[in-house]
């Protein structure tokens, strides 16, 4: 991105001449570490400029994250995440005329974010603070949230539009695809289950949900390594349930990436699984019902077969959504997380 745009966006959220860093290591947004020298000079902040192609309306982001550091901070129960910074004229973000659009929130100095886990001790650590995020802001109402990304985990939504993706496309993608497909299909019980869900509110509530749950999404603490607070809060909005737990386990439980194609490496770490259900029913505490708790490992589950479904159905509508490297990528992650949803059943099955 230009560096004049940056500094002028970064002059619009404090005083001083910003020194401008790279932050992190994101694919979605543009983000920086800004910091202000000479007199009287603002604090550092974390600078964004949000994707505007992925999220078209990326006010409701600022809403969103407004109303949850609202509730955090009026509920006083330990949680905390960096407060927004206004604009000079008291605006929560600032459009370049470039159509970017920039927001900041607060750095938290003696913090840092690790991309893979070593211990399971981590992975519980995670899991707990991404429960624990949730189970502070209770006190919402789901309905004042905005829905950042319609349906995004809508499993009978995915699963309707892989069928339709099989209907329609080229012979010579659907070849390819018929073992993932035919096994794909023998797994619908996880959309029934899903319906189910849906189905009984009173059972399986909505909460406030992160949605991008992976341990690059929790900020650390440089001196004691605890975890301090959930970032990346784009996707905060109404969920259920399955959500948060499923996407640990698919992200942080697995023994190799959705890119993988080293088929025979793929498996569940089963002491970074049973670190992530710990530390997660750990962190949500007693906000979860009885049902949700008995049902907790059908959610790594349906993540992961999400996943694969999202995969195969952009493969054969000829990869109009995930960027690839090469012309089967999309179609050897769907393989990729096929297996690892074979590894998942086979540990739940030696677990009963």
């Amino acid at each position: 991105m230009n560096e004049s745009i940056i500094e002028a966006a970064a002059r619009q959220f404090g005083h001083g001449e910003p020194a401008i860093a790279n932050l992190g290591n994101g694919l979605i947004h543009h983000t920086y570490k800004v910091a202000f020298t000479g007199a009287n000079s603002s604090k550092p902040i974390v600078l964004q400029a949000i994707n505007r192609h992925m999220f078209k309306q990326p006010e409701n982001i600022i809403y969103n994250y407004q109303l949850v550091y609202e509730s955090i901070a009026a509920n006083n129960n330990g949680s905390f995440i960096a407060p927004l910074i206004p604009t000079h004229d008291g605006k929560w973000f600032w459009e370049d005329g470039q159509e970017s659009f920039w927001r900041a929130t607060g750095y938290i100095d003696g913090s840092y974010t690790q991309t893979l886990p070593n211990t399971a001790a981590e992975v519980y650590k995670t899991a707990q603070c991404f429960g624990h995020f949730t189970r502070s802001l209770h006190a919402i109402n789901t309905t004042r949230l905005k829905v950042i990304i319609p349906h995004f985990h809508d499993l009978a939504l995915r699963y309707n539009q892989f069928e339709q993706a099989v209907s329609q496309a080229a012979i010579g993608r659907l070849l390819k695809s018929t073992h993932v497909i035919a096994e794909l299909r023998q797994r619908k019980q996880l959309v029934d289950f899903y319906t189910y869900i849906q189905q009984h509110p009173a059972d399986y509530h909505t909460r406030v949900m992160h949605h991008d749950c992976k341990l690059s999404n929790i900020l650390l603490d440089s001196v004691t390594h605890e975890a301090l607070c959930p970032v990346d809060l784009d996707t905060v909005m109404p969920g259920l349930y399955f959500s948060d737990v499923g996407d640990m386990i698919r992200s942080m439980a697995a023994t190799q990436d959705e890119n993988s194609t080293a088929w025979e490496l793929i498996d569940i770490n089963a002491d970074f699984y049973q670190a992530i259900i710990a530390g997660y029913l750990e962190g949500i505490g007693d906000s979860f019902t009885a049902a949700e708790k008995e049902h907790i490992h059908k959610a790594g589950l349906m993540m992961v077969f999400m996943q694969s479904l999202r995969f195969i159905t952009d493969f054969l509508n000829n990869d109009v959504y995930y960027k690839i490297d090469y012309p089967e990528q999309n179609l050897n992650r769907a393989l990729n997380q096929l297996i690892l949803l074979e590894k998942l059943e086979e540990f739940l099955e030696k677990k009963q």
